[in-house]
């Protein structure tokens, strides 16, 4: 297997993302000069680039025609039975097909670049696998201390697409000081699906320390791999944030209405936490034939629907 060419955006502010188009389209580094120094916001294992690790481990994995997991790879649509890889290590396929897939870029500048991928064109032994050819066009682009993505889901086919898309970017704990336990983590959650082997069983539950997320809490406090919802909109973002008191930097991560989950996880090796906006619970296409809104979305042939994410670096007094 060939290295994938990875594209670098530069800014004239010393800003820098790198993406890797080959393999997921996967926008796995983020840097930002702050305050002298230069802070790397994307947690990505040394060897990511080269397209060998995990890929969904690193950077900003793109999640679809559905994120999250789906009980045994199995299910059913317009009278057909489906059967998935099982590729989760717990007997489900996780996280749709095009994270570990090259992408075609179509666009690109010193500062932004738009990649491309459809079933059809682009892998098409998949064909079977998913109810409808579909595609999705992504678009990073770099400014000071910022970086947008921009997503675009179609249906490019005769026949209606059920689907669901989120990212899930992994986020470095710390953000340039000593301690990443000291981290001050704000999630606008209210509530949360109940999950059963990392499957949604389709309730929802209220989060018991819901007030203390929203408000902030440490980073050494949190172990997840929790479906969220009810999420707070404000002006059409929902926003979290990471604050290392340290080395007086916050992430901000904002996400757009058409977002309407998010799950967060903190991964084991602990240098990293998850906020990741999705459109849909995962495995809502075995929840909304249950008559349980789960937010899949059907497209009809020629549909599309959009959403964003938006990151910012900034410094805030230290403590």
């Amino acid at each position: 297997m060939s290295t994938p060419e990875v594209i670098t955006l530069r800014h004239a502010s010393g800003a820098e993302a790198r993406i890797v188009a080959g393999f997921g389209f996967n926008c796995f580094s983020w840097s930002v000069p702050v305050s002298g120094r230069r802070i790397e916001a994307l947690w990505q294992h040394p060897e990511f680039a080269g397209g060998q690790q995990r890929p969904s481990g690193s950077g900003i994995p793109l999640l679809f025609p559905f994120p999250g997991r789906i009980a045994s790879g199995r299910f059913e649509w317009a009278g057909r039975a489906y059967k998935l890889p099982e590729n989760d290590n717990r007997g489900n396929a996780i996280h749709g097909f095009v994270h570990e897939r090259p992408w075609r870029v179509i666009e690109q500048s010193e500062t932004r670049v738009i990649g491309e991928f459809q079933a059809s064109r682009d892998a098409p032994e998949i064909a079977e696998l998913w109810p409808a050819d579909f595609r999705i066009r992504a678009r990073v682009e770099l400014a000071a201390a910022t970086l947008r993505l921009d997503f675009t889901c179609d249906n490019p086919d005769s026949k209606p697409l059920p689907c669901g898309f989120g990212t899930h970017p992994y986020y470095r704990v710390p953000l340039g000081g000593a301690r990443g336990d000291d981290c001050v983590v704000r999630l606008p959650v209210r509530s949360r699906w109940e999950l059963m082997e990392l499957l949604p069983t389709g309730q929802r539950l209220e989060v018991a320390d819901g007030a203390a997320l929203r408000a902030g809490r440490p980073y050494g406090d949190l172990r997840f791999d929790d479906a969220f919802t009810d999420l707070e909109f404000d002006g059409g973002w929902m926003t979290a944030s990471i604050t290392d008191p340290d080395s007086g930097t916050r992430l901000t991560t904002r996400a757009s209405t058409g977002f309407r989950e998010c799950v967060v996880y903190t991964p084991p090796h602990r240098e990293a936490i998850c906020i990741e906006p999705l459109t849909c619970v995962p495995g809502a296409i075995l929840l909304q034939p249950q008559g349980i809104d789960a937010g899949l979305r059907v497209l009809a042939p020629g549909e599309s629907f959009s959403v964003a994410m938006e990151l910012a670096i900034e410094a805030v007094p230290p403590t």
